[in-house]
Order: C-alpha cells, then sequence, then structure tokens
C-alpha cells in the first residue's frame, strides 16, 4: 500500500470534528502562556517572516489565531496597477492552472473531479472551458485572501464535508479531494470579467471569515446566501476578501474566453497576493 493510501486511511480515522473544535478552543485561548507557546512553538517548526507582520513582534497578538490570520504593513504586498491584469488572491504555491473540459478541474496528473461538485451549483454553461487556478496554502504563509478582480459578491454556497489534508500527497492519493471538503464557494460579478472563488478546508480548518459576513462556522446543512442588489458588496482589486481560520486552498474560475494565465504560472510555482497572473 503507498504512502499516499497509508495516511488517507489514518485521515478517515482521526476524529476531525472533535480535533477541528479543539483546535478552535486553542487557537483563540487567550491566556498569554498558552497563546506564546503556541506561537513560539509555530514560529520554530514554519519559515514566517515576522519582518511583514503589521505588530511589532509575534507575541503582540491576543491569541494564536490572531496571529495566524495576521494583516500585513501595508506596503508588504502592493497589487499590480495592471487594469487588464489579474491580481494573485494569496501567497502560496500552485498546484494546478490549466482550463476546465468537460465540466471538469485538474486536481493532479491523471486525477480530475467537476466543477459542479465543487461549486454545488451547476455552471457548467458559462464556465466549461473557463480558467481556473488552485493556490495551496502553507502553513508558514499569509493566510488572507484578496479579490483578484473587482466587482460585487452575489452568491455564496457553504457546502459542509470532510476535512482531508491538502497537500500533495494527498491529492495524489485521492480523487475528488477539493469537492469532498468543506468549502465556502464565492461569486462574484466582476466590473470586467465574473468569477468564483472557493475557500476549501482543510483538516483543523476551524472556520472561514469573510469580508462581509465576519465568521462562518462550520455546519452539517449546505446554505446558500444570494443577495440583491442593495445588498452586494462591493470589492475593488486587491481588497480583503476572508481568511482561513488555520490554513488550506483557495481555488479561482473564470468564465471561458475571458482569461489567459501568465506563462510562468506552472504546478510549484510561488505565489504573492497582487502579482499579475493572468490577463483579461
Amino acid at each position: 500500500m503507498q504512502s499516499g493510501t497509508l495516511f488517507i486511511r489514518f485521515q478517515q480515522l482521526l476524529p476531525t470534528k472533535l480535533l477541528g473544535r479543539l483546535s478552535y478552543k486553542l487557537s483563540r485561548s487567550q491566556y498569554r502562556w498558552l497563546k506564546n507557546f503556541l506561537i513560539w512553538i509555530f514560529i520554530r517548526l514554519y519559515p514566517v517572516d515576522t519582518t511583514e507582520m503589521d505588530e511589532s513582534t509575534p507575541f503582540a497578538y491576543s491569541s494564536f489565531n490572531e496571529f495566524f490570520t495576521r494583516s500585513l504593513q501595508a506596503d508588504a504586498r502592493p497589487v499590480t496597477d495592471n487594469p487588464s491584469a489579474i491580481s494573485c488572491p494569496a501567497d502560496g504555491i500552485v498546484q494546478q492552472v490549466g482550463h476546465i473540459a468537460d465540466g471538469q478541474l485538474l486536481q493532479v496528473k491523471g486525477i480530475n473531479y467537476r466543477l459542479v461538485d465543487l461549486l454545488g451549483i451547476d455552471v457548467a454553461a458559462e464556465f466549461d472551458g473557463g480558467a481556473f487556478l488552485t493556490i495551496y496554502l502553507a502553513p508558514h504563509n499569509y493566510h488572507r485572501v484578496h479579490a483578484p478582480l473587482s466587482g460585487s459578491v452575489r452568491l455564496v454556497h457553504y457546502i459542509p464535508g470532510k476535512r482531508y489534508a491538502v497537500n500533495k500527497s494527498t491529492a495524489q492519493a485521492l480523487p475528488g479531494l477539493f469537492a469532498k471538503n468543506e468549502r465556502l464557494a464565492c461569486f462574484c460579478g466582476g466590473e470586467s470579467c465574473p468569477y468564483w472563488l472557493v475557500f476549501v478546508g482543510a483538516m483543523n480548518v476551524c472556520s472561514i471569515s469573510t469580508a462581509w459576513s465576519g465568521e462562518i462556522e462550520p455546519g452539517n446543512a449546505r446554505y446558500q446566501w444570494t443577495y440583491a442588489d442593495n445588498q452586494m458588496t462591493p470589492l475593488s482589486k486587491g481588497d480583503y476578501f476572508g481568511h482561513f481560520n488555520m490554513g488550506s486552498t483557495v481555488i479561482i474560475v473564470f468564465p471561458r474566453d475571458t482569461v489567459s494565465w501568465d506563462p510562468a504560472l506552472g504546478p510549484d510555482a510561488e505565489l504573492r497576493v497582487g502579482q499579475e497572473i493572468g490577463y483579461l
């Protein structure tokens, strides 16, 4: 049995909901000794760049979650001013990039999954043949997500699911990983191009927060919010969109015949918020 398969079997045995609740409580504890210990351990395990934080020291944050979801100094992530460019929504690495074929996205070489399963909504008529990008956020990455284009949030779909790890080894061993995990699919009507931005949960992801509704805690039922014209949240390119309370994956999807990706954008390419990743 391959190591990736063994890891999945191990994950299936874990009480992920219980672990998620425990992680939620620990990460939000404001006991100084506990939150400082968690932060201290974390910055020794992972290469966190503490020089760009909005606080002078990691221990200035009130909880581990506040540190993990930290904002950055104002000039840390300049956003492209090219009006035809798509701004990178997250720090991380490219897991996959390409175009949707027959309603399917590439997870890893040899494994595809359906767009309708990812979004929980059938949008094949407009998005089949469209462009997609999957970004993996490692634990040390900046975990806030930003709008790739200007527009307004029109629909949000929360889909409960599993909490498998979303690293490369799990993606290679578990077909349909991103359509199995808990996720929040957000549809935005762009000023120049509509798009979907999907937050995909993972192991120990306690919740997802958005700029317009705050924290969305995990649940057992699907929810869908459709916003009227006077309720939509306008976002300019580069604006804060939301964040993971603990880390995971972001997938963005564009309609067909709208986007051409930057030729340098390939698997394992490193990304930073605000850089040009494609063009309209």
